[in-house]
């Protein structure tokens, strides 16, 4: 699995590289210190993930996210960051990255980096609990209106709460690809690209 680490700080970036690389599935494979950098080097080098700080000189995080999802839309970003501001987070959400933990939780962040590559959305513990209440809206949204049944619902909730397609069919009593095709229908249903962005607008519309 190759990782672009991107962050202003060079001692963090070297601390970083020597947690990934303690796995022997991870190699860091180009580091940078600005949303810049980031750009360029996500287009020169194509890694799996994008490992990114959102606090930088030049352009932060999430507007190269922004930036590189606009060119790549399936790219894999994963923001790491000091800070749990408000703003960010809903920043973050509506760019369309994989996922937000916080550097201080460094346990996290191997795990959280195989949960990305394999589709998941990732939110760290102290932040995903915010996540409803910063989004909320006044309204409940109708799913009928896009002709969401009830089963496809809980599929949309269990994705948005970071099951994989696995944990879903065993939640739901469905096969595996059952859930594959459901996940299918309901992105045609929502005009959607894929199980982030799915994530993401269930939370903006709880």
């Amino acid at each position: 699995m190759n990782i672009l680490l991107i962050d202003d700080d060079a001692l963090v970036t070297t601390a970083l590289k020597t947690i990934l690389e303690t796995d022997g599935e991870i190699k860091v494979i180009g580091t940078g210190s600005s949303g810049r950098e980031a750009v360029a080097l996500y287009a020169r080098l194509q890694p799996d993930i994008l490992l990114m700080d959102i606090r930088m000189k030049d352009m932060d995080g999430i507007d190269a996210s922004a930036e590189i999802l606009r060119q790549f839309p399936h790219a894999k970003i994963l923001l790491l960051t000091t800070f749990s501001d408000d703003e960010y987070i809903i920043r973050a959400l509506k760019t369309g990255t994989r996922g937000y933990l916080l550097k201080q939780d460094y346990a996290s962040i191997l795990p959280a980096i195989h949960a990305v590559c394999n589709g998941q959305t990732v939110f760290g513990s102290e932040i995903i609990h915010r996540v409803p209440e910063l989004l909320q809206q006044k309204k409940p949204f109708d799913y009928q209106k896009y002709g969401i049944g009830q089963k496809e619902f809980e599929i949309i909730k269990a994705v948005a709460n970071g099951y994989s397609n696995r944990e879903i069919a065993d939640k739901l009593f469905l096969g595996e690809g059952t859930v594959r095709n459901y996940l299918s229908t309901i992105l045609d249903k929502l005009n959607l690209r894929d199980r982030t962005q799915l994530a993401i607008f269930y939370y903006q519309h709880l």
